[in-house]
């Protein structure tokens, strides 16, 4: 007997399509194989329609009255859904978001180094949120913060611009900021920087006008070889006579 509903255990990937038997309403609107309207038949009538044509019923507009039905090979209708499914995902831009946290008294070179990435990322047509956090007693001069949030919007300037003023929420200085089009913004200084980069470490090219000079070979003259001499002994004497220094009174 076929169930009307999918079993509680399984994990259908797309929406339950209701099949041949598992269709509930009494009257449906059959479309052909071929696209043409058969008209509003019974549902057994229906079936008996698809068994004759070796298909299968599907339900693909449960919600019209009467329901809308196909007959098509299930297995292709759901290949062509999935078919669908993949190429309208490829048109999607899922949005990132990446935060930069900032602080009343940054140091310029730590606000350089942030500049940087903020800037990487919206080159990578990501979304910014800048976030400036006010702790203890700063919150009596939130100006110098506004007056930092300011200075690093100024920096991004060429690649992104701000969706609203920044605002005082709680105890922080919240903006975001979007990426401008492509055509509208410079190329990121690190794409600038990485073919010099190259460039300078590669070797010159040789010169084909340039001719080489012959080398001239440089004669080596090694020292003669000295060797210690052997000291001669004395006729009548030893090499080495003990009682050479010996005094004889």
């Amino acid at each position: 007997m076929s169930r009307p509903f999918p079993p509680r255990s399984s994990s259908p990937s797309g929406p339950f399509v209701r099949v041949n038997g598992k269709i509930r309403a009494r009257e449906v609107r059959v479309i052909g194989d071929d696209g043409t309207q058969l008209g509003v038949v019974t549902l057994g009538e229906a079936l008996i329609l698809a068994r004759a044509k070796g298909v299968d019923l599907v339900e693909i507009a449960p919600n019209a009255t009467p329901s809308v039905c196909r007959l098509v090979d299930y297995g292709k209708f759901r290949y062509e859904q999935a078919k669908r499914e993949k190429e309208s995902k490829k048109h999607q831009h899922a949005t990132r978001v990446k935060e930069v946290q900032l602080s009343p008294k940054i140091d310029p070179h730590d606000l350089s180094v942030k500049t940087e990435h903020a800037i990487d990322f919206l080159c990578e047509d990501m979304k910014l949120k800048v976030t400036l956090r006010f702790r203890g007693r700063e919150m009596a001069h939130t100006e110098y913060g506004f007056q930092v949030v300011q200075k690093f919007l100024a920096e991004m300037a060429p690649y992104g611009h701000p969706d609203f003023e920044p605002k005082l929420v709680g105890r922080g200085i919240n903006v975001m900021v979007s990426p401008l089009p492509r055509n509208k913004r410079p190329r990121s200084p690190r794409q600038l920087e990485g073919p010099a980069t190259q460039l300078a470490a590669a070797p010159a090219a040789p010169d084909p006008d340039h001719q080489p000079q012959p080398s001239i070979p440089v004669q080596v003259i090694k020292p003669p070889l000295t060797y210690p001499q052997t000291p001669v002994p004395k006729p009548g004497g030893f090499v080495n006579n003990p009682f050479a220094e010996l005094e004889v009174k």
